[in-house]
């Protein structure tokens, strides 16, 4: 008897779950999907079982879905406080050097201890940059966007965000820069090889400085008000670190409004876990070689970001790592990274549900439109998904309506 009501289960949920995927099949079936490409995920993390899968396994452009995978990269490699500075005093002198920490008078954090702590040593300070060993881009980032305020410099000793925010022709933060702000319209904000910025009209601006050792030495002093020199060298004694906000008040703010550089950062610091250089690549290696050997497809991961279309996953990549999350973080604790649909972040004005069931990243750029993280049906399931899009024709606003008639089924049938 028990063996006959199994098989009848068994083929109860079978059917059920024949007929809710039938909705699915004949969407993406349709003619809007005919010219485009596109892949859509879902999994059952309780019951570790696939729900559906379209084209789970194809390679897409993930744009800032890659955050996701930052955001697990800086939960295995990061302290929950941020280092934000390594430090050792040797023969009346304090050697510091940056650790990629991107929050110092950076103007959302405006974090001040580096600074304070600065201010209260009696030692004369020596910088040492030398421990940055990568490039102030990422591969394959538009050279269009070095003005844009999504794309500051990747640093070592990163301070104000390593960008210029013009509030107005007599505002602008750091100060330091009011003598190299004109007020004219130009096609680019900013001079391509210069520190030289252009500002028009009355909205607040952030733009991009090039980045140097001379500069941040004048502009770490300004804020000193005390005299830093820079050195080639530091020393090899042991050293200590000098610690700031939780790191989950730095993921949150990546995660939310999708800060590119925030995110390129995270994946630099992740390099002190295993060497005294900052290296993007170096993490990456890492990551892939032991957190993340068994990924179902090898991506092609270049930056902390998604600015780069080098970048390759797959849909069943971002649910693998979306698992990952879920099953080593409090819930409550992981989806409050996350945009919510309706809610906060870059998914304020989208998804919207009551109560929310959207719990997700966003990855856009021209022609891509893709969006993963965690769904909570009527039937009060938590599913995992990655809805990817790229080299569409259509407005963006169709690809999001088309994912959001999945997704509401999913919610509602599931």
């Amino acid at each position: 008897m028990k063996k006959i009501f199994s098989i009848v289960l068994y083929l109860f949920i079978s059917f059920s779950l024949y007929s809710q995927n039938i909705f699915l099949d004949k969407h993406f079936s349709s003619d809007f999907y005919s010219n485009h490409w596109s892949g859509f995920y879902l999994y059952d993390p309780l019951e570790k079982k696939e729900v559906y899968n379209y084209q789970g396994e194809k390679y897409f452009i993930p744009a800032s879905n890659v955050k996701i995978f930052t955001l697990y990269t800086g939960m295995k490699l990061i302290p929950d406080s941020l280092p934000s500075l390594k430090y050792i005093s040797k023969n009346d002198t304090l050697y510091i050097c940056g650790t990629g920490d991107p929050t110092l008078l950076e103007p959302y954090f405006n974090q001040k201890k580096v600074i304070d702590f600065l201010k209260n040593r009696k030692e004369t300070i020596a910088l040492f940059t030398g421990n940055f060993d990568d490039t102030c881009y990422g591969p394959g980032w538009s050279w269009e966007d070095y003005a844009e305020y999504f794309s500051p410099e990747r640093a070592s000793f990163p301070i104000y965000g390593n960008v210029v925010t013009i509030f107005s022709p007599t505002k602008i933060y750091p100060s330091y820069f009011i003598n190299d702000v004109k007020f004219d319209h130009k096609e680019f904000p900013r001079e391509f090889k210069k520190n030289k910025f252009y500002f028009y009209g009355n909205k607040k601006l952030q733009i991009p400085f090039i980045t140097s050792d001379s500069l941040t030495k004048v502009l770490l002093e300004k804020e000193l008000n005390k005299f830093v020199y820079l050195t080639g060298k530091f020393p090899k004694e042991k050293f200590s670190y000098l610690y700031s906000i939780p790191s989950d008040s730095l993921y949150r703010r990546m995660m939310l409004v999708s800060d590119n550089f925030l995110a390129e950062q995270i994946l630099l610091m992740g390099s002190l876990s295993i060497s005294d250089k900052l290296n993007s690549n170096a993490t990456i290696r890492l990551m892939l070689s032991s957190y993340l050997k068994d990924i179902p497809q090898q991506p092609r991961w270049v930056d902390g970001s998604g600015l780069s279309r080098y970048n390759n996953f797959t849909p069943k990549d971002m649910v693998y790592i979306l698992t990952k999350l879920y099953e080593d973080i409090p819930y409550k604790r992981l989806i409050s990274l996350f945009p919510i649909g309706g809610v906060s972040g870059t998914l304020k004005n989208n998804f919207q549900g009551n109560p929310p069931y959207i719990f997700a990243k966003t990855g856009g750029m021209k022609g891509v439109s893709n969006l993963s993280g965690y769904l909570e049906t009527k039937s009060g399931k938590v599913l995992i998904f990655s809805f990817m899009n790229n080299n569409f024709q259509y407005s963006s606003k169709q690809i999001r309506e088309n994912m959001q008639k999945v997704l509401e089924y999913v919610r509602d049938y599931y």
